[in-house]
C-alpha cells in the first residue's frame, strides 16, 4: 500500500521501521520541524526525521496542516492510508479524508481511558495496573475514533513510564503491522468506543513534578515512576546549608512512618503523609544517576543525628 507516515519522537520509529520492512511504499513522512537544542542551540531533527532520511523517504515538516496549500500537497501523495504515531499536530478534516482508507493512529492506552497527550504517564500516576496499545481510526474528535486492534499489558508495581514506553513502542509497532496487513486484505474491522469511562490524559505540567511528601506513599510512588525518566519528579534536600534539587527516578513502597519529608534511614526511605517511600535511584542536580546509598555516601553534609532522621527541605 501507499502510506504516509506521521510521527515525531523515538516512540514512533519502530512503527515506521515495521512498515518499511513489511514492503509497503512509504511515499512521505511528516514530522515536527527541527528545533534548537543543546548549548549551541543548533537545530535538531526529530528521531522520525532521522529515521526517514536513513530510509531515503521524503520528509515534510509543516508548522500546521490547516492551510489549503499544505492540504493540497498532502492530497498529492495519493496515499491509501496515513499512519499516525505521536505526531504532535492536529489533523483537520481535509487531511483525515485525503487517504483512500483514512488515517490509522497508534495510541498508548485502553481507550476510552486516557485520551490525550500523556496516556502512559497518566495511567501510572493514577495507579492503573493494566494498560495497552490500540490501533484506531482517526476522526475529528480527540482519540474518539473506533478501535480495530488492541494489545493489553500489565503495569508492574514499580514500573516506570520509561519502561512502559519502551515496551509499548515495540508491541505497538507489531500491532500496527498486523493492522495494515488486515487492512490490505480488506479484513480490518472497527468497534466504536464507548463514552463510559472516558478520561482525558492532560499534558504534563512543570508544577506537577515537585513531590509533596504530605501525600500518601502510594501517590508519591506513582508520581515518581510516572514521571521517570522525564521530566522527573523532584524534591529539595539541604546540602551544605543550601537547598539542592534531587530527581527521584526509581522508588518502592517501604515500611516506616514519621513527619512527612523525614529521611528515616540510610537507604533513603522518606516518610509520607501515610506510609513511606524508599528511593532507589536518584540524580542530584548537575550529577549523574546513582543509587540512594551511593548518593548519601557522596553527600558529606547529609548526616543523621541522634534521632536518625533528617528532614527534606520544602
Amino acid at each position: 500500500m501507499r502510506i504516509v507516515f506521521m510521527g515525531t519522537p523515538d516512540f514512533a520509529v519502530p512503527t515506521l521501521s515495521e512498515i518499511v520492512s513489511s514492503g509497503h511504499e512509504v511515499v512521505a513522512v511528516y514530522t515536527r520541524a527541527p528545533k534548537p537544542a543543546g548549548r549551541g542551540q543548533a537545530e535538531r531533527k526529530s528521531p522520525v526525521h532521522l529515521a526517514a532520511e536513513g530510509f531515503g523517504i521524503p520528509v515534510f515538516t509543516p508548522k500546521s496542516l490547516k492551510g489549503a496549500e499544505e492540504q493540497g500537497v498532502f492530497a498529492l501523495h495519493d496515499a491509501d492510508v496515513a499512519v499516525v504515531v505521536a505526531y504532535g499536530l492536529l489533523l483537520p478534516k481535509p487531511i483525515l479524508d485525503a487517504p483512500r482508507l483514512g488515517c490509522l493512529n497508534l495510541h498508548g492506552s485502553l481507550l476510552p481511558r486516557w485520551r490525550g497527550a500523556a496516556p502512559m504517564q497518566r495511567a501510572i500516576m493514577a495507579g492503573d495496573t493494566r494498560t495497552g496499545v490500540m490501533v484506531m481510526q482517526m476522526e475529528e474528535g480527540l482519540d474518539t475514533g473506533p478501535v480495530a486492534l488492541v494489545d493489553e499489558m500489565p503495569i508492574g508495581p514499580d514500573m516506570t513510564a520509561g519502561e512502559l514506553h519502551d515496551k509499548m513502542m515495540r508491541v505497538g509497532a507489531d500491532l500496527m503491522g498486523r493492522a495494515l496487513a488486515a487492512l490490505e486484505r480488506g479484513s480490518l474491522t472497527f468497534t466504536p468506543q464507548s463514552e463510559a469511562g472516558a478520561v482525558y490524559a492532560k499534558k504534563l505540567e512543570k508544577a506537577e513534578a515537585r513531590i509533596d511528601w504530605s501525600k500518601p506513599a502510594a501517590e508519591v510512588h506513582n508520581l515518581i515512576r510516572g514521571l521517570s525518566p522525564f521530566p522527573g519528579a523532584w524534591f529539595e534536600l539541604e546540602v551544605g546549608g543550601k537547598p539542592v534539587r534531587i530527581k527521584a527516578l526509581r522508588s518502592t513502597l517501604a515500611e516506616g512512618q514519621g513527619a512527612p519529608g523525614t529521611i528515616l534511614d540510610e537507604e533513603l526511605t522518606i516518610a509520607c503523609g501515610d506510609g513511606a517511600v524508599r528511593l532507589t535511584s536518584v540524580q542530584r542536580e548537575g550529577k549523574g544517576v546513582m543509587d540512594a546509598p551511593t548518593f548519601l555516601r557522596g553527600t558529606a553534609s547529609v548526616k543523621f543525628g541522634a534521632s536518625g532522621t533528617l528532614v527534606v527541605a520544602t
